[in-house]
């Protein structure tokens, strides 16, 4: 049986996880979703999930959240299907400096990351994105090291070729004339 100073207790430290992750949390919805609102929801629907869950989840909140949050978001894939975006080949990315190219860049990326499949989209969310290790990736993904690593690749390989960027580590820095590189961070 629970006191009521237990129940406060555990409320505030989920209250507490709420403020500091939900920024985060959101970025990551949104990047799995591409769209704000369906992002707020997701990022509510996760939360409600983690409310429930709190008491087996406070060792390690953040990583239950992201295992909520891809499968809710797979889900969703699912259940409304895909429907057509508009093709990418039109798009064109300057390659001056200023902020303009920045949004351009991150319409394109967007754009692309719609038309990943479930799989592939969550790891390079989670990997390049939310910079989780490949095994915490794998965690959260309920799948193998090796699967993750595949996703990736795949996935990253379907960016490129639908945004015509390149990565700012490839072997010719110049890249593609005209294309803005993607800016990937590296962990492990």
């Amino acid at each position: 049986m629970t006191t009521d100073d237990d129940a406060t207790t555990s409320g505030d430290s989920f209250e507490e996880f709420v403020r500091s992750r939900s920024p985060a949390l959101l970025r990551s919805a949104y990047l799995l979703t591409t769209d704000r609102h369906a992002a707020e929801d997701l990022l509510q629907e996760v939360l409600e999930r983690l409310y429930a869950k709190w008491r087996r989840a406070r060792g390690a909140p953040d990583a239950y959240a992201r295992k909520i949050m891809v499968n809710r978001a797979t889900d969703r894939w699912r259940w409304r299907g895909r429907r057509p975006e508009a093709p990418l080949h039109d798009v064109v990315v300057p390659s001056s400096g200023d902020h303009a190219d920045e949004v351009a860049v991150r319409q394109a990326v967007l754009g692309a990351l719609r038309t990943l499949p479930p799989r592939q989209r969550a790891a390079v969310v989670l990997r390049y994105l939310d910079d989780l290790s490949e095994a915490e990736t794998a965690q959260v993904m309920r799948c193998s090291v090796g699967a993750v690593k595949s996703h990736s690749a795949r996935g990253l390989a379907r960016l490129r070729a639908q945004t015509g960027l390149h990565h700012t580590e490839s072997a010719d820095p110049s890249g593609p004339r005209g294309s803005t590189p993607i800016p990937v961070r590296r962990t492990s």
